[in-house]
């Protein structure tokens, strides 16, 4: 096969892959094989560069930033449609009426296509004989902007359409930032301590409208089509819902939510439909739009006043507002996590009334520059917490005041910390504070901690709530009599909690040293210091530089472990528990390089018949082995039970061995006589 062809094959796979993974968020093959196939194709291109075109899938991120935008008139106006505002069934109702009274057909039900109307930037995509050649803002609808190097980082846009050999067609859609890629972004932002974005929408518009494509590339965004500009050469489908099927068969994303109707009854419903699943939707959505369906009978309506008579966007309640902060304290979470929370002259905002919005961490509070006494921008997006987004400068009052945040936890008064390179503030009382009490309480009874079946959420609620119990060892303090005595409790589920109580004193103390919900001590790091030191007490006692002598124990535990035992009320806290029966065998502590199977990475996969893979992991990691939770390069051994998936697939890939259970079990066997 020549390079021409080669080029062509890997063009088109590649394409095929782009879009089962933006558009059908169905991906067919592992990233490391996209990659591969990828770096091929760039190494072709670059070995002839005679071959390189502007729809190859590796021209997505274009180069050096631009200087300014280009203007572009639009063939076709970009026009903007109506608004009903009205959020009732009258706002379908009226438009229903407005059709039927300029067709003449009082009498008859008209048909109608009903989308989503996205909250992003409205833009126009040309392509000739295929190939995208140009993207453009809206602009005044005249006029927009060439922001084609950007658009074209947009993997779901397809660079050259499948099947469409059209002179002429420019499709009209949104970009948009999904609520997903919003948070993880911003995410990203203020674990860096960079400013966040406001919100999805005006991300959208200004990743679009910035002059950098590679920055335009790091922003994951989305888009969606909904219509069509100027059209030359292809025969149009008779009605706008089959336009949208088309532009689908031709690699275009168009939005599964849209529905064809008839009457005013049923659009009210697709409505109503739409708002009781707005908040689980992954974007943001601030309406439904409803379009004649009949392409003939739009050009029978026509426009007035440049917008179309044939179509209106059916609002939702509005997701941001102005309002006052008259107040800001502090929230402190069931991590220790402290969150400032804005105190607000309430308002109307998403469909509710919202009198507290968060302000994230102070470093966000800083940016954002919240006063006490400013006019800010509240946002309020599905079940998204509300959050001020914004503060209206202008109007900040000469009195507002600066808000500082509390040495001290406002809860137990432990003292507050920040990790170094971390964003948010936390208590520090750990299981003193009784704002960490439920999670505390959870954490300590999980199945992979202290496992004391039956004692679930409701239950913890209430006795936290009741102050029945106020630390951990209160749990242990519990009888028959009081747990009966509460709501949904009878004495036989009171008496099982008890007894389960009394079975989990008898346990180990990596398990006890994980159910202390230690910051940053997982399962694995609590098995690696209990096998290194033997023994709770020289724990409590180790200094940091011995704490870093546990194999995969690095500054950041061992100062959280310092900072830990270095409370008194922690301290108690375990001295409690001893004292009330919990127990475990201690010793004098291993060196983890002498176990047979330390330096060895094991993956479990499938259904294993012998022993359940909890178990199977546990002996691994009593020999030294780490048991890691997906495969790569440094993956020694993976062992496939029945029914094993991709992490299978995935070590073929890598030329991982592939142990079965047979193989893993006279392993543990040879080693555990060791």
């Amino acid at each position: 096969m020549d390079a021409v062809q080669r080029i062509a094959q890997l063009r088109a796979e590649i394409e095929r892959h782009n879009h089962a993974y933006y558009v059908l968020d169905a991906p067919i093959i592992p990233d490391v094989e996209y990659d591969r196939l990828f770096r091929e194709l760039q190494v072709l291109e670059a070995q002839h560069p005679e071959l390189l075109t502007p729809d190859s899938p590796t021209q997505r991120v274009g180069g050096k930033v631009l200087e300014g935008f280009v203007s572009v008139r639009h063939a076709v106006p970009m026009l903007s449609i109506r608004t009903e505002t009205d959020t009732e069934d009258s706002g379908a109702f009226n438009f229903d009426t407005r059709v039927r009274n300029a067709l003449g057909t009082l009498g008859g039900e008209i048909e109608y296509a009903c989308e989503l109307k996205f909250d992003g930037l409205a833009i126009n995509l040309r392509y000739e004989r295929g190939v995208l050649v140009q993207a453009a803002t809206r602009g005044d609808g005249e006029t927009g902007e060439d922001v084609t190097q950007n658009v074209r980082t947009i993997h779901c846009i397809p660079l050259r359409l499948s099947g469409c050999e059209a002179e002429v067609i420019e499709v009209r859609g949104e970009v948009y930032m999904s609520r997903r890629d919003f948070e993880r972004y911003n995410d990203r932002q203020r674990a860096l301590g960079l400013a966040a974005l406001v919100n999805p929408r005006n991300a959208a518009a200004g990743t679009i409208r910035q002059l950098d494509p590679a920055l335009a590339a790091r922003r994951a965004l989305s888009f969606f089509v909904y219509g069509l500009g100027e059209v030359q050469g292809w025969a149009l489908p008779a009605t706008h819902s089959g336009i949208l099927d088309a532009l689908q068969s031709f690699g275009l994303p168009v939005c599964a939510d849209r529905a064809v109707v008839r009457g005013a009854q049923a659009l009210a419903g697709f409505h109503h439909s739409i708002a009781t699943k707005r908040d689980a939707l992954p974007f943001d959505i601030d309406g439904v739009v409803y379009k004649v369906n009949d392409i003939k009978l739009q050009s029978e309506l026509g426009f007035v006043s440049r917008e179309p008579r044939w179509a209106v966007a059916h609002k939702f309640p509005a997701e941001e507002q102005l309002t006052i902060v008259r107040g800001i304290d502090i929230q402190v979470g069931r991590t220790g996590k402290l969150t400032p929370v804005a105190k607000l002259e309430p308002v109307f905002v998403g469909g509710t009334t919202v009198s507290n919005a968060t302000l994230h961490n102070e470093g966000e509070l800083r940016r954002k520059d919240v006063h006490i006494g400013d006019t800010v921008i509240v946002r309020r997006a599905g079940d998204v917490i509300p959050e001020v987004v914004g503060v209206i400068q202008e109007r900040r009052p000469a009195d507002a005041k600066a808000f500082v945040m509390p040495a001290t936890c406002p809860v137990c008064g432990s003292r507050v910390v920040r990790e170094e390179g971390e964003a948010d503030a936390r208590c520090s009382g750990g299981l003193f504070c009784a704002a960490q009490r439920k999670q505390a309480i959870l954490h300590f009874a999980g199945r992979r901690a202290m496992d004391v079946e039956g004692l679930g959420d409701k239950l913890v609620e209430q006795l936290v709530d009741e102050n029945i119990i106020r630390s951990l060892p209160d749990l242990y303090r519990l009888d028959t009599a009081t747990l009966a005595a509460l709501e949904r409790m009878a004495e036989k589920s009171a008496q099982n909690i008890v007894d389960a109580l009394g079975k989990s004193k008898n346990t180990t103390l990596n398990r006890f040293l994980f159910a202390l919900g230690i910051r940053h001590v997982g399962e694995t790091t609590a098995k690696d210091l209990a096998r290194y030191f033997g023994n709770l007490n020289a724990i409590m006692q180790a200094d940091n530089e011995r704490l870093l002598a546990v194999p995969d124990v690095g500054p950041v535990v061992a100062q959280s472990l310092v900072d830990f035992f270095g409370e008194q009320h922690n301290r108690d806290v375990v001295q409690h528990l001893r004292e009330l029966g919990v127990h475990w065998e201690e010793h004098e502590g291993t060196s983890m390089q002498v176990l047979p199977l330390f330096g060895k990475t094991f993956v479990l996969t499938g259904t294993l018949t012998a022993l359940s893979r909890d178990e199977a992991k546990s002996r691994l990691e009593a020999l030294g082995a780490k048991v890691a939770g997906s495969v790569s390069k440094k993956t020694d051994y993976v062992v496939a039970g029945a029914e094993a998936g991709s992490k299978l697939d995935k070590a073929r890939e890598l030329n991982v061995p592939v142990w079965d259970e047979t193989e893993l079990s006279e392993l543990l066997g040879r080693c555990e006589t060791i």
